[in-house]
């Protein structure tokens, strides 16, 4: 293998974790290879079209995966330069501070974290500083301290929004600012003509057409490679990882590049493909000295998979909603508890405002509830929402491989009692927000034909601790049991909250490059 070919440095994704760990790694001249198996997703007119997005999932990768019962299904999932940031609602907010500590819900227990919310704190402010986040501090009743105010102030409400701001407010609620990581500049509710980010509908789901979008591509991918030290291969599927005969070294990284073989070394590997295909490599690279998988020894690999417990919806207005950005805000009065339950039920937050391609590509779903509906009212009457729970890192939800390299993602429902008492939540409160008592489900926004919540936040694989025989990472994130095998995305988690979890793996990955730094130097 010639100098070229190794490196001080190989990351494996370039995504929320791997994306911003390159960024992170850049200045200190180190020889880095970032290695993506998808490629720039082009900048084209469909990125702004809500069929080709949505109805015809154009961006969405093509590969099969298979349930528990061996049924076949596309996951919800990206292969591009910037990973699954590159079509991510961009909402990034803290886990609460509760949230890694031991938590009880009706459905069992949610464990506690080995690190805490303090030793997450600065890494927290400094990823939303990075990410451009857009937010307002002191209103959320749940939020954790912080170090610094938000970088940036929120998001406007457009009008109709804020009608439900207050009307909420009215109800005794505590709505807040959703935090956005979005390159926007505004006033009076309009982008300004510097504004990369011109306030359109086209945000929610969608790649960004004009780089408005705080993804791990713009902000921390392109900027790495800058540096002239770092090198980024594209079309590079990575299909395992090998070792030398102690078992403690990753010696190759055996990679199919635009589909002919290539190996690469380095002094320190890093896994960042996503909490599935993360997991799905280190059980394909299994060996004599790693039997059950690399990073393996304790079974944990692959098990307590978590995607949080997700609904969209689709409530009808009793006035006109024009509002053209419609994501701007969130509630967590019931992320803990609410008055009638001593359980948590999680976080509600708006979505991107329904478009007439969606609704035709999800006709029956409002039809039959209002034949008398017309499709141009429902979509100029249309506010939508996002609603979420946690779900419990049960350790047969879980990733396996087969000999053929395909993966099965087993998945049980857990702790569902909540998510629907969060529903009825909303439900309850629809007269007196001004909608009609009808929710709607939004199926294209879950994924067709996936098992509940889709695998947009996917977490929980390769779970960090202490202990080598409940854990696959230490408290760094290194394998225990290899010298120079790191994972840094959202396979970490031991347990995933009921807040998107993009923010705590921006966060991680600059916790844990401040460690490789130290390594390298």
């Amino acid at each position: 293998m010639s100098n070229l070919s190794h490196f001080d440095v190989i990351i494996i994704g370039s995504g929320a974790g791997g994306g911003t760990l390159a960024y992170h790694l850049a200045p200190s001249g180190k020889r880095i290879l970032l290695l993506e198996r998808g490629g720039y997703l082009p900048r084209e007119k469909d990125n702004w079209d809500a069929r080709a997005v949505f109805v015809d999932e154009k961006y969405r990768a093509k590969e099969v995966w298979y349930d528990k019962d061996g049924n076949p299904f596309h996951p919800g999932i990206q292969y591009y330069v910037g990973g699954n940031t590159k079509v991510y609602g961009a909402a990034l907010l803290r886990l609460r501070p509760e949230d890694f500590g031991e938590v009880r819900h009706h459905g069992g227990i949610s464990p506690a974290w080995p690190l805490s919310y303090d030793d997450f704190e600065p890494y927290y402010t400094k990823a939303e500083s990075l990410y451009h986040v857009h937010g307002e501090r002191g209103i959320d009743p749940t939020e954790g301290p912080a170090s610094a105010p938000y970088p940036y102030p929120p998001v406007s409400n457009a009008a109709r929004i804020q009608e439900l701001h207050d009307d909420l407010k009215r109800l005794g609620h505590h709505p807040f600012p959703l935090p956005l990581g979005i390159l926007l500049e505004e006033k009076d509710g309009h982008a300004l003509h510097n504004s990369a980010c011109v306030r359109c509908a086209a945000f929610d789901g969608f790649p960004c057409l004009v780089n408005g979008k705080a993804d791990a591509q713009v902000l921390c991918v392109d900027p790495a490679l800058e540096h002239p030290n770092v090198q980024l291969l594209t079309g590079a599927y990575v299909k395992r990882l090998e070792t030398d005969a102690s078992g403690r070294v990753v010696t190759k990284v055996l990679v199919e590049h635009d589909g002919l073989p290539e190996e690469y070394s380095a002094d320190l590997v890093v896994v960042s493909c996503g909490a599935v295909n993360s997991a799905a490599l280190l059980l394909r690279s299994a060996s004599e000295k790693h039997p059950k998988g690399l990073a393996n020894r304790s079974d944990v690999v692959g098990r307590h998979y978590m995607r949080h417990n997700n609904s969209a919806f689709m409530a009808i207005s009793k006035n006109p909603n024009p509002t053209v950005f419609q994501k701007t805000l969130a509630l967590n009065d019931f992320y803990f508890r609410s008055d009638d339950w001593e359980f948590p039920l999680g976080c509600i937050q708006m979505l991107g405002k329904t478009d007439g391609e969606m609704l035709k590509g999800e006709a029956p779903g409002w039809a039959l509830w209002k034949p008398e509906f017309a499709m141009e009212y429902i979509a100029e009457h249309s506010i939508d929402f996002w609603l979420q729970s946690e779900d419990l890192p049960e350790p047969e939800n879980r990733v396996t491989v087969n000999s053929a390299g395909e993966i099965t993602l087993a998945l049980h429902e857990t702790n569902v009692e909540g998510h629907r008492r969060l529903i009825a939540k909303l439900k309850g409160m629809m007269n007196d927000l001004g909608l009609h008592d009808h929710l709607i489900s939004r199926e294209l926004y879950l994924g067709k034909n996936i098992p509940i919540g889709g695998t947009a936040h996917q977490a929980g694989t390769v779970r960090f601790g202490s202990d080598p025989d409940t854990s696959a990472l230490d408290l760094n994130c290194k394998a225990h049991d290899l010298d120079n095998l790191y994972v840094v995305d959202a396979s970490f988690f031991v347990s995933i909250g009921a807040v998107n979890p993009s923010l705590t793996i921006i966060a991680n990955a600059l916790r844990v490059g401040e460690h490789l730094l130290r390594r390298l130097a």
